[in-house]
């Protein structure tokens, strides 16, 4: 198969020569471990200072990173995209929100975003993130079968009706729903949630989706377990693959509570995981269908040869890659260029509440050397090119 991921004339059209230098010098900075680790402190002092520092943030990290500050900021920058064939995921990145009043907002701007995704066909999937509709502790009793107290038990029954009325507003207005994935020791109870809304709203085909961290050991038989029992129920299944974003928190908490590592132990062992997982899926593809969130790209060959393989068409519509926004555009434009599905987490909200986003993020791409080094690669590739092109 053409390595098609290496054409940075077609992953970079979009960005001017200012906006190739941001990202360069962005990219050099999340290189630098110890620059990231002073930036971010640096950068929660400001904020819990009020110091007047988010127009500099909006236009450095944020612009890159983020597509606005609300989902109508948003749409420059998903309707840019969608000349190139690529799709946008808005993703309302508010984290650590621990107040019912503050659960009540977010299911609103959620809800929105729902009806936001069925006006555009630029915007082919809605999402959220579990906890940004009830309190991490709550997850984490719940997924540890622990009993809960009346006020707990009262508080618990409204994160599932917060969750039950995005899935059926997905429902009826035929969006496909994203639910991303959480930290091992609260995913049982997401777990449990999003199986229950699958078995309630994909009856005719995949609405809800869940999200697998495949750099857990378990997961695979997870998936497996779940066909089974869609198959026998009648119903279907959306699953999201990512590698995962929690791996040295999980590690550290195995190590302080004395328990075994739910993480691979070697990144070889993920990959392996990781792979086996697509391919399950797309064995199973009258049940499953995937959302491939990814920045790897031997997996991303590795489902094109398969789609090849099986006579499975690029535009199928069962079949998504995904990326995030700011990263990966070698991936993301190139695919959308050979017509595959295409899509780009797009997150959004106001530049104070989204910097424990902004921060996660730059500590993740800090930690995955490969990645940030391959990114400065392709930038650099393209710098030169247009060097060369300007002299001709």
């Amino acid at each position: 198969m053409d390595e098609i991921f290496k054409n940075t004339e077609v992953a970079f059209a979009l960005k001017s020569d200012t906006e190739l230098e941001r990202a360069y010098f962005l990219f050099r900075l999340i290189a630098n471990e110890p620059l990231v680790r002073i930036g971010t402190a640096v950068t929660r002092f400001a904020l819990k200072a009020h110091l007047p520092v988010e127009g500099l943030i909006r236009s450095t990290v944020f612009d890159h990173f983020c597509g606005g500050v609300n989902e109508e900021d948003c749409l420059k920058v998903v309707d840019k995209m969608y000349t190139k064939g690529v799709s946008s995921v808005l993703d309302f990145s508010v984290e650590g929100k621990e107040t019912e009043e503050q659960f009540e907002l977010a299911l609103e701007m959620i809800l929105k975003t729902v009806d936001f995704t069925k006006e555009r066909l630029a915007i082919p999937f809605a999402v959220f993130k579990p906890t940004g509709l009830g309190r991490f502790y709550l997850f984490e009793k719940r997924s540890a079968n622990e009993n809960l107290s009346i006020p707990e038990q009262e508080e618990w029954d409204r994160v599932v009706v917060r969750f039950d009325t995005i899935c059926k507003a997905a429902f009826i207005k035929n969006v496909p729903l994203l639910v991303d994935a959480e930290e091992s020791w609260m995913q049982k109870a997401v777990d449990e949630l999003i199986l229950g809304m699958m078995q309630k709203y994909n009856v005719e085909k995949a609405i809800v989706y869940n999200t697998l961290q495949m750099y857990r050991s378990d997961r695979l038989e997870y998936l497996q377990k779940i066909k089974d029992l869609a198959v026998n129920e009648g119903f279907y299944l959306g699953i999201k693959l990512v590698r995962g974003a929690y791996m040295e928190k999980e590690n550290e908490r195995a190590i302080e509570k004395e328990y075994p590592s739910p993480i691979c132990i070697t990144k070889e062992l993920t990959d392996k995981n990781y792979n086996e997982a697509v391919l399950f899926i797309i064995e199973n593809l009258d049940t499953i269908a995937l959302f491939m969130g990814t920045h790897n790209e031997k997996s991303c060959y590795f489902l094109m040869e398969l789609m090849e393989q099986k006579g499975i068409r690029p535009e199928d519509t069962r079949i998504w890659f995904g990326q995030l926004y700011g990263m990966s555009d070698n991936i993301s434009y190139n695919l959308a260029q050979k017509k595959y599905n295409v899509a780009k987490y797009l997150p959004f909200g106001p530049v104070k509440d989204v910097m424990p986003y902004l921060i996660r993020r730059a500590e993740e791409n800090t930690s995955v050397v490969g990645q940030t080094n391959r990114e400065l690669e392709l930038i650099k590739a393209e710098r030169k090119r247009r060097r060369l092109r300007n002299k001709m």
